[in-house]
């Protein structure tokens, strides 16, 4: 076994053809799936006005997937906290707890899960845009009500006692692929998980969280985990082709034009005809088989002195989808129940 756990992220795509209710339906299977295969996590993403990615509501799909489970931890990566009210999440995740106590991860994230249109028309007050520098204060006041350390003068402060209960407080993270995330985290006292997938360049970030880390009620020490696009396949040159489809998606993306997740035999003609859609890619890619997945993954985490990777990919193959991750966790030897699942 490596230094570091396997999570998995799951962005629930849509193939094209299909429906969102065909990519829950996935992602449900994945999440029982990578359950009995041995991985340590399983967190569903908020993405907003996509019709490639399903995920629009974490906390909408974390009850079912903790019912569909029995030991991996199913959490959000992450909530959007700038969309919503700090006690509204409190409460949510409270109930979640209650749902599977001990499991449930609190991801947060400061990102909009889309652009300036989407985080309007999620806003409840439309007058204004919503200032981006208040994530500090709406994240010690999310901690608070679970730590019930909200001052006794503050009027929020009976409210702490209201959230639902018998499962315990979520774990807390803070997710992010900048500086500004990973201060917040040592400064709060929290597990970072680091965002390779979209930033190949975070290691200084994940020096900085260490460096500045102050211990709290929740975290002892500091504790990173990295994120990273993989997908494995019985060949090197099948694992490559299974990653097209996202290379369309992403180079189009950078177009702002939105489809959803295309087929590789219609991504292989696009990139043929737009080769220049992966020469200008910048974001990490690990493909191959499984023993170079590991060897990669290994790059990756000792680059970040990770204590966990989280394996996330787009594919609207959802059978090889499973079988990239089956295959990674018989290289790696999660579970003796692997092979059977």
């Amino acid at each position: 076994m490596p230094d570091y756990t396997l999570s998995v992220l799951d962005q629930s795509p849509i193939a094209e053809g299909r429906t969102s209710a065909d990519a829950i339906a996935d992602t449900l299977d994945l999440a029982r799936t990578t359950d009995a295969l041995g991985y340590h996590r399983y967190w569903v993403a908020e993405h907003h006005a996509s019709p490639a990615l399903a995920g629009a509501a974490p906390e909408a799909l974390i009850g079912p997937i903790a019912q569909a489970t029995t030991q991996i931890r199913v959490g959000s990566g992450g909530i959007m906290l700038p969309h919503y009210s700090p006690f509204k999440v409190a409460e949510t995740f409270a109930l979640l707890s209650a749902m599977a106590p001990g499991r449930i991860d609190l991801g947060l994230g400061r990102a909009p899960g889309g652009d300036g249109r989407i985080m309007m028309a999620l806003q409840r007050d439309r007058s204004r845009r919503m200032p981006h520098d208040d994530f500090p204060n709406n994240l010690a006041e999310l901690m608070a009500y679970f730590d019930g350390t909200l001052p006794e003068d503050h009027p929020f402060a009976p409210l702490a006692d209201t959230l639902p209960s018998g499962g315990g407080a979520p774990e807390m993270w803070l997710l992010g692929s900048s500086m500004d995330s990973a201060l917040w985290a040592a400064e709060a006292g929290l597990p970072y998980c680091f965002a390779d997938f979209i930033n190949p360049e975070g290691q200084a970030m994940t020096a900085e969280y260490r460096k500045r880390f102050r211990p709290s009620s929740r975290l002892a020490e500091p504790h990173v985990m990295v994120a990273s696009w993989i997908i494995a396949a019985d060949s090197a040159e099948a694992a490559v082709r299974l990653g097209k489809p996202a290379a369309m998606l992403g180079a189009l993306l950078r177009r702002n034009v939105l489809i959803p997740v295309p087929s590789i035999d219609t991504a292989e003609d696009w990139l043929a005809k737009n080769p220049a859609a992966l020469e200008s890619r910048k974001r990490r890619v690990i493909l191959g088989t499984p023993k170079e997945c590991r060897v990669a993954l290994d790059d990756v985490a000792s680059d970040y002195a990770a204590d966990e990777m989280m394996l996330v990919n787009i594919m609207g193959d959802h059978p090889a989808r499973r079988d990239s991750y089956r295959l990674i966790a018989e290289e790696y030897g999660l579970a003796p129940r692997a092979k059977a699942a």
